[in-house]
C-alpha cells in the first residue's frame, strides 16, 4: 500500500531548490508523492540512482523523474537533475512525507513523576512513565507505552517510538529517533569470576547519544561499566544491534542490522559496518573503515580500507569440497615448510 498522499501537492519548481537540483521541463507539474519507477502513477515523482533500472525511465509512469545529468536526455518527463539523485529523493521525500507533528500534552495514563521536567509542547502516549527527575524538552514525541528513566534527558524534538525503555541517566541528543522495543542503558555485561562463581559488576556509566541519531527497532545499548558508552551525532543503527559497554561509536558511522559490538570497543567517524558483522571487545577501529556483512572481527584495525571475513556461499557439494582442503591447510604448511628447509639445508651443502 503507498504512503498517504499529502492533501497538497508541491510544484517541480519548489522541490528543486529543498533537493538542490535544477529543472528540466514543466516546473509547473504537481507532485505529491514519491514512488519506484517502476510502480508510479500520476502524481508522483520516481528516481532514478542504479544505472541498471535506466530502460525503466521509458515506460515510467510518474509524473517526473529525478536523474543525473548524464540521464536527463533519457526521458520527455519534466525532471529534477542532481548530481546524486538518491540524495535528492530523500530530500524530496523529506518534503512531500513530513512526519506529523507530535500533538501536545500526556495521555491521562501516563504517569509522570511530580519532579520531572516536561516542556508544555512534548507527547506523552498512553502507558508513558517518567521517573524522577527526568527532562522532557521541546517537541518531543514519547510513544505508547515508553519508559523514561530517573534523570534521563531527551533534547528537543526527539522521537520515542513506542514500547522504548531509557534506563536511568540515559542522554538523548536533539532531533534523535529511537525506534519501537530499543533498550538503552541496560546493564553491561560486567562479571568477574571467584570460587567458581560469578560477582556481578555494579554499571556505574551512562548511555550518551548525540544529536541526529537513529537508532533501530530492538536496538540494545548497554550503559558504561565506569566510564560512558557513547554514540556520537548523526550515527545511524539499525534493527536489533548489540552495543556493549563503555563502546564509542564516532559521528557519522552507519552499522546495520543484528551487527554485535562488545565492550569497550572504540569506532571512528563516517565507519560503515554490513549486517551481521561481529565485532570483539577492547579493540580500536580507525575513521573511514568499511566491515563487510557477516564479517568478525577479532583484533585492532590499524589502517581504514575495507575488511571482509565472511565465506561467500558456495552449493553444498561445493562447500564441502572447500572445507575439506581448508581443513588439510595445516598439514600442507607444514609439509611446504619441511621441504623449504630440506632445500635449503641442500644448497648449504654444496
Amino acid at each position: 500500500m503507498p504512503p498517504p498522499v499529502p492533501a497538497a501537492g508541491i510544484r517541480l519548481a519548489d522541490l528543486a531548490p529543498l533537493a538542490g537540483a535544477t529543472v528540466q521541463g514543466d516546473g509547473d507539474t504537481i507532485v505529491n508523492r514519491v514512488a519506484t519507477l517502476e510502480r508510479a502513477g500520476p502524481g508522483t515523482i520516481a528516481f532514478l540512482a542504479n544505472p541498471r533500472y535506466r530502460a525503466q525511465l521509458a515506460t515510467t509512469r510518474a509524473a517526473a523523474v529525478i536523474v543525473r545529468p548524464a540521464d536527463a536526455g533519457a526521458t520527455a518527463l519534466p525532471c529534477l537533475v542532481a548530481a546524486d539523485p538518491y540524495a535528492a529523493y530523500a530530500k524530496v521525500a523529506a518534503a512531500l512525507h513530513p512526519p506529523e507533528p507530535p500533538v501536545p500534552g500526556a495521555d491521562p495514563s501516563a504517569r509522570v513523576d511530580a519532579s520531572a521536567t516536561v516542556a508544555a509542547s512534548a507527547s506523552l502516549g498512553a502507558g508513558v512513565v517518567v521517573g524522577a527527575g527526568a527532562t522532557i524538552g521541546e517537541r518531543v514525541a514519547v510513544g505508547p507505552l515508553c519508559v523514561v528513566g530517573a534523570g534521563a534527558t531527551l533534547a528537543d524534538d526527539v522521537v520515542l517510538h513506542a514500547a522504548v525503555t531509557l534506563y536511568p541517566r540515559t542522554v538523548i541528543g536533539a532531533r534523535t529517533i529511537v525506534h519501537s522495543g530499543a533498550v538503552l542503558g541496560a546493564d553491561g555485561f560486567g562479571m568477574a569470576e571467584e570460587g567458581g562463581r560469578w560477582l556481578k559488576i555494579p554499571q556505574i556509566g551512562r548511555v550518551v547519544i548525540g544529536a541526529d541519531v537513529e537508532i533501530g527497532a530492538n536496538t540494545t545499548i548497554d550503559r558504561g561499566a565506569i566510564d560512558d558508552t557513547i554514540v556520537e551525532d548523526d550515527v545511524k543503527l539499525d534493527n536489533q544491534i548489540q552495543i556493549g559497554h563503555n563502546c564509542v561509536i564516532g559521528a557519522h558511522t552507519a552499522i546495520a542490522g543484528c551487527v554485535g559490538i562488545a565492550g569497550s570497543t572504540r569506532i571512528g567517524r563516517n565507519c560503515r559496518i554490513g549486517g551481521a558483522a561481529m565485532i570483539s571487545g577492547h579493540l580500536d577501529i580507525p575513521d573511514g573503515t568499511v566491515i563487510s556483512g557477516s564479517t568478525g572481527v577479532y583484533d585492532s584495525i590499524r589502517e581504514p580500507g575495507v575488511y571482509t571475513s565472511a565465506f561467500p556461499a558456495l552449493p553444498h557439494r561445493d562447500w564441502r569440497r572447500v572445507m575439506s582442503e581448508v581443513r588439510r591447510l595445516r598439514e600442507l604448511a607444514a609439509r611446504v615448510d619441511a621441504l623449504e628447509r630440506a632445500h635449503e639445508a641442500a644448497k648449504d651443502g654444496r
